[in-house]
């Protein structure tokens, strides 16, 4: 199942839960609100959103009821018994229809891993430095701004970001359990599903706070791409391979600018996989549902990498570029870069 957060292009369009079918979106709520009324039960916003919580995050974290009800729902839509709207909701809308936000908007909490040797060695190398050993011993993340998440779109950022900006090329996992002290031959367990994640950087703040020994912080903070959608996991088991540590898997990863590729790498690739990474997160902490937790970016990237190879020559992402990122299996994260003014906002 692909969930999506979409909002209808309307003055009164607000953020919704749907469900992506083919070249559609499926209102999540009413669908749910079918399922209510199917079973004999309320199918009022209220009683709907008091069993399952509301939009992406709210299936998250009651998963286990919503997604029989929403399986029942996507059968009753596949064989055209899915009224047009239910308890006042429009249930189908077009995907050209709508505007794509990030699967989940505001995540509980946001950590980005640092999993790929590949790129830890180069960027590592290109700056005259040795593979430090302790990226073997375990692995390592950091938080990151889970308030400033971004889906599909305008990528707004001033003037100073703009100092060198940088994509990042990522996997993302979403927690479905909430688990604390897992073993990394349980953790798999925790994860519901799987996107794309883009950890814009500004590197010229960036490298400048890390000399404080302390962040990443602004250099990172600013945005943070998913989407376009979160896959359950259970669609990505194809391509996945069970290990004492957890599951591998194998899709592709590309990233392009202004429509030329620039980097290639696969998830399988990752030196410490999911699990691990959930295990030492979830040592004496617990996790909840909706946590997003990154894969760090894979091997060639970002232009950090690949300028420092001579790949690149002293190229960032300016106003006016389009940087897209791909993944098998959880479609295309696309972003252009906008020069925001940087106007005070209070309130």
């Amino acid at each position: 199942m692909k969930l999506v957060t979409f909002r209808e292009r309307s003055p009164s369009g607000g953020e919704r839960g749907g469900i992506l079918v083919g070249d559609a979106v499926l209102d999540l709520e009413a669908c749910l609100a079918w399922s209510e009324r199917d079973c004999g039960r309320d199918e009022s916003v209220a009683a709907v959103r008091g069993r399952y919580g509301e939009g992406v995050l709210g299936f998250v974290e009651h998963h286990r009821t919503a997604r029989p009800a929403a399986d029942a729902a996507l059968a009753a839509h596949h064989s055209r018994e899915l009224p047009a709207a239910v308890a006042g909701v429009r249930v189908l809308h077009a995907l050209q229809d709508v505007d794509l936000l990030a699967p989940i908007p505001r995540p509980p909490s946001m950590r980005d891993g640092y999993a790929f040797r590949q790129h830890v060695e180069t960027a590592r190398k290109n700056r005259g430095l040795p593979m430090i050993p302790e990226f073997d011993a375990f692995p390592v993340f950091y938080f990151t701004n889970h308030q400033a998440v971004i889906g599909p779109g305008d990528l707004v950022v001033q003037d100073q970001h703009l100092e060198r900006l940088d994509f990042e090329l990522e996997a993302a996992v979403v927690i479905g359990t909430k688990g604390r002290n897992v073993p990394s031959a349980r953790a798999d367990e925790l994860v519901f599903g799987m996107t794309i994640m883009n950890d814009f950087s500004a590197r010229a703040l960036q490298m400048e706070e890390m000399k404080l020994s302390l962040g990443p912080a602004k250099g990172k903070d600013f945005a943070t791409g998913l989407g376009p959608y979160l896959v359950t996991i259970d669609e990505l088991a194809a391509g996945a391979t069970k290990t004492s540590n957890g599951a591998r898997y194998d899709l592709g990863m590309r990233a392009f600018v202004n429509g030329v590729q620039v980097s290639s790498g696969n998830v399988g690739d990752m030196s410490w996989t999911f699990a691990q990474i959930l295990e030492r997160a979830s040592y004496g902490v617990t996790l909840y549902p909706g946590d997003v937790i990154g894969s760090g970016t894979c091997g060639t990237g970002c232009f950090l990498e690949l300028n420092g190879s001579k790949i690149t020559n002293d190229q960032w992402l300016r106003p006016g570029d389009v940087v897209a990122l791909e993944i098998d299996g959880l479609g295309r994260l696309e972003h252009r870069v906008v020069r925001d003014e940087g106007a005070p906002v209070l309130g």
